[in-house]
């Protein structure tokens, strides 16, 4: 695609990196932030840059946040006691649109995935133990596994089980509405929560 502007062929180039923005998609958003007056445009900046400077993770769970702690992991109205662990932020905009949980996450930020060059410690598995071991802080009496039914899913799901087996506290899995190999931030609401609300222990799943 060549444009008559090489400043916006760089422009649109940088669009089309994002996930699911092809060359034609990012023709359209750069033309359509060169439509915008000059105040609409500065909003847009602005909401970019503090975006990149300003959230970070929770320093608890992992999941995006504005403050050192999400808004979930500090609300006194969550069940802290009960720690729903997922691959990654988006699972826990999906299980939160469900409206059927009100414990707590832990976001893994991936999976094992040897092939990926993913091991152990490339995830935030150390950190989920961490919780588990200082029961003052959260007593925690429940870790639901609500990982993707992958192969590489299983695997991580089977290895966080068998690190949480010395502490004594209750393992489940989400129930297998979720079809195998699907990931949680594509299943309908429906099924989700469903999955959430008929979980099973680990063992038996």
């Amino acid at each position: 695609m060549d444009l008559p502007s090489n400043i916006l062929q760089q422009a649109v180039d940088q669009l089309a990196t994002l996930p699911g923005v092809g060359k034609r998609s990012a023709l359209r958003y750069a033309l359509h932030l060169l439509r915008l007056d000059e105040a609409k445009y500065a909003d847009f900046l602005s909401a970019l840059s503090t975006l990149k400077t300003d959230v970070h993770l929770c320093r608890r769970c992992h999941c995006v946040s504005d403050t050192e702690l999400c808004p979930i992991c500090s609300s006194p109205k969550r069940q802290h006691g009960i720690i729903c662990v997922v691959e990654n932020i988006q699972d826990v905009l999906a299980i939160e649109n469900t409206q059927q949980y009100r414990g707590v996450y832990h976001v893994l930020g991936g999976v094992i995935s040897p092939i990926d060059g993913i091991g152990i410690r490339d995830i935030n598995i150390g950190t989920l133990l961490s919780r588990i071991q200082y029961p003052e802080v959260e007593p925690i009496q429940e870790v639901i596994l609500a990982l993707p039914t992958t192969m590489e899913g299983d695997t991580t799901a089977f290895y966080i089980n068998k690190q949480l087996q010395p502490f004594g506290v209750k393992v489940s899995a989400i129930a297998r509405g979720i079809s195998v190999g699907d990931s949680l931030e594509y299943a309908d609401e429906l099924t989700l929560a469903r999955s959430i609300m008929h979980r099973v222990p680990f063992e038996s799943n």
